[in-house]
C-alpha cells in the first residue's frame, strides 16, 4: 500500500482564526477613528466654551466689550494693550474695518488672562503663518468672534453675536458636534454652515465653508456626509 500525500493548504479551524483575527483588526481600526473623531470633536466644543466663558468673564469684570473697548481706555486696565475699538457696545466694524475689533478681542482676552496666548490684534486679515493674530481651531482654521449674519438660514439672518470655528473641518466632524451640542442639522440651531459666499471675514476664506458641507436635496438640509468635504466651517451663534 502506498501513503497518501501530505494534504496542503489552510484547515477549516485555521480559516476561521484568521477571519477572527482580521476582523479584530479591522474592529481595533474603525474604533480608534470613531474615537479620533470623537476627540476632536469635544476639542472643538470645549474651545467654543472657553471662548463664551471668556468673552462674557471680561464683560462681568471690566464692564466693557472686548475689542470694542478702546486701546487707550483700555490699556490703562490691562498693560500691554495697544489695539481696541469704538466703544460702539458691540463687536462691529470700526471705519468700515472688521478685522480691527475681531482681532483686538483676541488681544484684550489674552493679555486679560481669559485665555491662553498672547494676541497682538491688528487691522488685517492673518496669513496662515501669522501665530500672533487670532487661536486656531484643531484643524489651523482662525476663530472670529463678531456680530455678523455670516451664518445660514433657511429664512432672514438677522445681525447676532456669532463664532466662526474656523475652516478646515471635516464635515463628519461638524456633523457629530451639531448632534452633539444641538439639533444635527445646519441651517437651524445655534450650530449652523458657515457662508459659501460673501462672509464678512472673506480674506483667506477664514469665514467661509464649501457648499459640498451641506445636502439642500434634503428637506430639511442635512450635513452631507457622502461628499466627505474636508474644508467646512460653521458658526455658533451665541
Amino acid at each position: 500500500m502506498t501513503k497518501r500525500g501530505a494534504q496542503s493548504g489552510f484547515t477549516l479551524v485555521e480559516i476561521a482564526i484568521v477571519l477572527v483575527i482580521i476582523g479584530l483588526l479591522l474592529g481595533g481600526i474603525l474604533k480608534g477613528q470613531e474615537l479620533i473623531v470623537s476627540a476632536r470633536v469635544r476639542n472643538i466644543a470645549d474651545q467654543n466654551s472657553g471662548v463664551q466663558a471668556a468673552y462674557y468673564g471680561f464683560i462681568d469684570r471690566y464692564r466693557q466689550v472686548p475689542g470694542d473697548w478702546p486701546a487707550t481706555n483700555a490699556a490703562q486696565a490691562i498693560p500691554g494693550v495697544t489695539t481696541g475699538g469704538n466703544a460702539s457696545g458691540r463687536l462691529d466694524e470700526n471705519e468700515g474695518n472688521p478685522w480691527t475689533e475681531a482681532l483686538a478681542l483676541w488681544e484684550h482676552l489674552s493679555k486679560a488672562g481669559f485665555i491662553q496666548g498672547n494676541y497682538v490684534g491688528g487691522s488685517a486679515a492673518p496669513s496662515a503663518a501669522e501665530t500672533d493674530k487670532a487661536p486656531r481651531n484643531a484643524f489651523q482654521g482662525f476663530l472670529m468672534l463678531f456680530e455678523s449674519d455670516d451664518y445660514a438660514d433657511a429664512g432672514t439672518r438677522p445681525v447676532r453675536l456669532n463664532l466662526t470655528l474656523g475652516r478646515g473641518i471635516p464635515v463628519n466632524v461638524l456633523r457629530e458636534l451639531d448632534v452633539k451640542i444641538d439639533d444635527g442639522l445646519p441651517l437651524s440651531g445655534v450650530l449652523r454652515h458657515a457662508l459659501t459666499t460673501g462672509a464678512t471675514f472673506s480674506t483667506n476664506d477664514i469665514g467661509h465653508s464649501t457648499a459640498a458641507c451641506v445636502d439642500d436635496s434634503a428637506d430639511p438640509d442635512i450635513w452631507d456626509i457622502k461628499a466627505n468635504e474636508q474644508t467646512c466651517n460653521a458658526i455658533y451663534v451665541y
